[in-house]
């Protein structure tokens, strides 16, 4: 199913400039820091995390669905400091091979995919036996009460406001549960205050074992 939120994505374009000014780009760059080979960028959005690759990274395949990002993404490659291609496709059919990347990147996008385990199954076909999965994602609030808020906004305005996003899902034990070992797991606040929309996990988890 096409992929179009004209709306959001321009919208999606200014909020995520702010919060990179705000201390997210820093944790882009954590979050990227010592991958090697082959990456492929997951739901890449306006391209924001190109910038932070190292130039240990010999290709990023950056696949975008929304046309507009895809485009704000194509632009941003054409400045990052390692080579990046940006494609159309969709988290449930990545468009690359079995066991064809080093380590696979999804910030931002779990949170809005249809079915967390058939991506997460995707992202295992598409990774080397020792792959890693970076993920940056926001995720079901600590506090009781902030996630009955979010089960709420999920069940009716937010994802319709937020090109599909869910704020409630508990994305880190998803991964564990699709197979993945978690290797790197923090929490943290963004912006630093108790709201419905300001957890967050990053981290590392690795795809089977290396030969």
């Amino acid at each position: 199913m096409p992929v179009h939120h004209p709306v959001f994505a321009r919208l999606y374009g200014r909020l995520s400039q702010a919060m990179e000014r705000r201390g997210m780009a820093a944790h882009r760059k954590t979050l990227l820091a010592g991958l090697t080979g082959t990456v492929i960028d997951i739901g890449a959005g306006n391209g924001l995390n190109f910038a932070h690759y190292p130039s240990t990274v010999t290709r990023v395949l950056a696949v975008e669905p929304e046309p507009h990002l895809r485009q704000v993404a194509r632009r941003a490659a054409a400045s990052a400091p390692v080579p990046v291609e940006v494609v159309d496709g969709l988290a449930e059919r990545l468009p690359t091979e079995d066991s064809s990347a080093d380590a696979a990147v999804a910030s931002l996008v779990l949170c809005s995919v249809r079915d967390q385990a058939a991506v997460l199954r995707e992202i295992q076909r598409v990774l080397k036996p020792g792959g890693q999965l970076r993920f940056l994602e926001h995720v079901r609030a600590e506090s009781p009460g902030l996630a009955r808020v979010q089960r709420a906004l999920d069940a009716t305005v937010w994802p319709h406001l937020s090109g599909g996003c869910h704020a409630g899902r508990d994305t880190a034990t998803a991964i564990e549960r699709t197979g993945f070992t978690l290797d790197r797991l923090d929490r943290f606040l963004f912006p630093e205050v108790r709201t419905p929309l300001s957890f967050y996990i990053s981290g590392t988890a690795v795809h089977g074992k290396a030969d």
